[in-house]
């Protein structure tokens, strides 16, 4: 499927529109509904393949972050035969109290897999976390970016962020289909 077709048809599965409070705070009366893309099988793997071709060689292990970027990661681990890693918002508190679940992250060049960005505050918070395990970590890829200002909000942490999607990419593309 072309890359024009995969965001018409996340344009069409997870647009929605009203008043909606984002993770960063702000107020927008558009949303894109990250579980209604993640949760259909065959949309979901034609992302992971528009994403596969961002993920840098010397990548040795890919993390999602909770919870929107797990089905993402986990379609991109099937899709290039990656190894996978899980990252919490914060480490468990009992049994065996990882912050990373999966594939190890210690001393791994990781590329981090996030579904949609506005400012990046919680990869600049779960990449910090993540570092400070061993992780060696500098890319970051997500399906959608809302906001290009995240670009420069991570790469002041010495973070590259490539998105699948641009938001305005999806609905010129659903526009023009």
């Amino acid at each position: 499927m072309e890359k024009s077709e995969v965001a018409k048809k996340i344009y069409e599965k997870a647009h929605i529109t009203g008043e909606f409070r984002l993770r960063s705070g702000q107020t927008s009366n558009e949303y894109f509904d990250k579980y209604l893309f993640e949760t259909e099988p065959q949309l979901l793997m034609e992302i992971a393949k528009q994403m596969k071709v961002l993920i840098p060689p010397e990548t040795e292990v890919i993390a999602g972050l909770e919870l929107g970027g797990i089905p993402v990661v986990t379609a991109l681990s099937v899709e290039t035969g990656l190894n996978a890693a899980y990252v919490r918002k914060k480490a468990k508190e009992y049994g065996t109290c990882k912050l990373a679940e999966g594939a190890d992250i210690n001393g791994k060049t990781v590329c981090v897999i996030e579904d949609v960005v506005t400012t990046g505050g919680q990869i600049i918070e779960s990449v910090a976390a993540i570092r400070k395990r061993g992780a060696k970590v500098d890319t970051v890829l997500c399906v959608i970016l809302r906001d290009s200002r995240a670009i420069d909000l991570l790469a002041a942490k010495g973070l590259k962020l490539l998105p699948a999607f641009t938001m305005e990419y999806i609905k010129e593309s659903a526009a023009a289909l």
